[in-house]
Formats: structure tokens, sequence, C-alpha cells
């Protein structure tokens, strides 16, 4: 790993350990410690999360036109801001504005890092990458919850305000030292778009099949996982199975410590795979998750077997990112015109946004009322996975699907990679 990549990781671990300090506690700072309400707070996160979706349809352009570097910096510098606002926040206008900043920030940051790592790889080393990346961000929000939650004081405002003041100094360290990265030259900024040119823009994106392909899988994935975690997946969890609400970080826990042990193990089986394969497996391993989460709400066992049958349901959902994560941003990467490659990831990272807007709003009210049926849905959606991935490798050229095969082809059939490429478009 280079020097230039080595920053990129650090600093985007050390902007997730800002957002660990202070996402955990964000409802019950608004709505308790400022006294705000529990309907201020839940405006407050709705407006942090419709921030992303207005900021990103743009930043794609901007990411492909400036550069991620500069974007980043706008992002860290707005992100900051917004967190500042937040531990300042005595009023309604305040807390819901510095939720937009700080939403739209963060949301900008992902695409930006995500840009910067596929400039400074390539299709051999960008598995390796992605995956050092994700288990740096789940390490950094694991680590930031752990110290905050033992730093902050509901009773004391002023402890809150440290945690929002360590997270905006966190996003300025991100960019001083994106700063410092000596990026690169890109074709997206060089030959492959000649002067006054524009990017392919939104209808080239649509245009492309394979990608499109990858979006809707990435939403059910999104949906399916991320969007129940915190919402719907808890009620069930607390409702049905009688869970206790302690035992549900301890889930959480379980569930970062499989991402920390089993990434790179993982990694190395995964990189000798199908992208699309492994894909499939995850909706199979998912699938097994959710029937394992049907046990232990429905099958009238002991209440330590279903508490273990719980926390097993978000380990297991652990095992499925750790697979992930080496396949599904690299492959966004591969997919996207080298003159696109910021709106390649900005239209994912759109996607996942919307995935995690709606999963909560449908599985909140399965998961705590319709036990039964909140269980089927998501074992089916699990399997619309691997049916979507398995769709989706009919799309891939062979190199696409799986990059080692890259490092045996000849220099003639690599040569001719290109056409195949244009064929199967």
């Amino acid at each position: 790993m280079g020097a230039a990549m080595r920053r990129i990781q650090a600093g985007g671990a050390l902007s997730a350990f800002g957002l660990g300090f202070t996402v955990p506690y964000l409802y019950v700072y608004v709505a308790q410690v400022r006294d705000l309400g529990a309907t201020t707070a839940g405006i407050v996160l709705a407006v942090f999360a419709m921030a992303a979706l207005v900021v990103l349809p743009f930043s794609g352009r901007a990411i492909d036109r400036r550069g991620p570097v500069p974007v980043l910096l706008v992002a860290a510098v707005l992100a900051s801001l917004g967190a500042l606002g937040m531990g300042l926040s005595g009023s309604v206008p305040a807390a819901v504005g510095s939720a937009a900043l700080l939403g739209a920030g963060t949301a900008v940051m992902q695409p930006a890092l995500a840009t910067m790592i596929v400039w400074c790889s390539d299709p051999s080393t960008r598995t390796r990458s992605f995956a050092m990346q994700f288990f740096l961000q789940n390490l950094g929000l694991g680590v930031g919850g752990l110290i905050g939650g033992q730093l902050v004081d509901a009773s004391r405002p002023d402890s809150f305000l440290l945690l929002f003041s360590i997270e905006a100094v966190m996003f300025l360290v991100l960019g001083a030292i994106v700063m410092t990265v000596r990026m690169p030259g890109s074709p997206a900024l060089q030959s492959t778009r000649p002067a006054g040119s524009k990017p392919g823009g939104i209808r080239a994106l649509l245009g492309h099949k394979a990608m499109v392909q990858l979006c809707v899988l990435g939403f059910v994935l999104f949906f399916a996982c991320y969007g129940q975690f915190e919402s719907g997946l808890a009620a069930y969890g607390t409702e049905a199975a009688g869970i206790e609400p302690s035992t549900l970080g301890i889930a959480l826990a379980a569930n970062t410590a499989v991402i920390v042990v089993a990434q790179f193990v993982v990694l190395k089986f995964v990189e000798r795979r199908r992208r699309t394969r492994v894909i499939a497996a995850v909706g199979l391993i998912w699938a097994v998750a959710w029937v394992i989460a049907g046990y232990a709400g429905l099958g009238h066992g002991s209440q330590a077997m279903a508490t273990a049958a719980f926390i097993s349901t978000y380990a297991l959902f652990g095992l499925g990112e750790a697979m992930l994560s080496p396949t599904v941003a690299p492959l966004v990467a591969d997919l996207a015109p080298e003159s696109m490659v910021g709106q390649y990831n900005s239209a994912f990272a759109l996607v996942k946004q919307l995935a995690l807007a709606v999963g909560p709003a449908v599985g909140g009210p399965m998961g705590a009322a319709l036990h039964g049926p909140y269980i089927v849905t998501f074992v089916l959606f699990s399997l619309g996975i691997t049916y979507l991935a398995v769709r989706l490798g009919k799309q891939l050229t062979p190199v696409q699907n799986q990059p080692s095969l890259a490092a045996r082809t000849s220099r003639v059939v690599a040569r001719h990679q290109p056409e195949k490429e244009i064929a199967a478009a």
C-alpha cells in the first residue's frame, strides 16, 4: 500500500472515529439534553438523512470535474461546522441547520474518499484497498462509540459539547491529511476528457445496464441489512423475542467484532472467487440469519436461547458485510468510465442512502407488530439478493467479475478486453 493510500485510509478512519462519537447519541442529545423534545429529535435525524439525498446527485459531477480532493475539503469543512454547531445548538433552528450541514458534509465524503481510493489503486489492488477502508471505518466507529459512551453524561450538556468538538476536529484533521496526499494524475481530468467537454452524466449511467442492475442489487442489500439494524430488527428483538435493550448493544458489538476479526480471512477467500457468486452467497447467509431471528422471536424456546439466537443474527450479518466490502465498492469503480468515477460512486452512495431512509420506515412498524410477516419478508429479500447477484453476473466481463483473472490473462486478450466490453454493452 502506497503512502497516498495509507493517508487516505487513516483520514477515513479518523472521520469514522469522530462520527462514532456522536451519531449514537444524537437523538438523546436533542430530545433530552437540549430538552427540544422527541419530535424535534426526529426532525433532526430526518434532516441529517435528507441532506445527503439532496447533495449526492450533484457531488459526483463536482468530483469528476474538480477532482476528489477539493470536494472532500469542502465537505470536511461543512461537516466540521455542522458538528460544532450541533454542540452549541440550544434552539430548534440551530439544531436543524447544524444537522443539515453535518449530514451533507459526511455524505459527500463517502464518494470523494472512494474516488481517491480508485485513483490511487488499480484493479489488482482495489479489492484489498476497499476492504481495508471498510475495516478501518468500522473500527473507527466502534472505538469512537465506546469512548464517546464513557465521556457522555446526559446531565451535563458540556460533555456533549466536548463530543461534538472532538468530532469537528476529526473532520478538520481529515481535510489536513487529504491536503498532504499527492494524487496521481487521473485521465478523468486529463486525456480522457478534452478541455471543455463534459462527463456523460446521469443518462450515460442509466444507459449502463450492469450499473443499473448493481444499483438495484445495492438497494436491496442495504434495505435488507443496514436499514433494519437499529429500527425493524431492534423493534422485533425487543417485542417478539423479549430481548433486553442492553442486549442490543451486545448484538451490535458482536456484529462489529465479526467484521474486524473476519475481514482479512474472508478477503483471501473473496479474491479468488467471482464477485457475483460472493454476493449471492451473502444473500444465502443473510437468509439463514433471518431464519435464526425468526427462531429467536417465534420459536418459543428459553430466553437464553432466544438471546443467543438474536446475537447470532447480528454476527451473521457481520460476516456478510465482511464479504461485501471487497466486492461491491470495487465493482462500482471497475464499471465506471474513467471520466465518471465520481458520478458512479455518488450514484451508488445515493442508492445506499435511499435504502437507509426507506428501510426503517418499512421495517420499524413491521418488526414491532407483524412479527411473522416481518421475518418472511426479509428472508425473501435475502434470497432476492442471491437472484439479483446471479443475474448481474451475466452482464459482467470475466475480469470485472473476477479481477484476479487479469493477472493470468495474456496481453493480447487484455488488449481486446475493451472490445468485449463494448460488445457486451
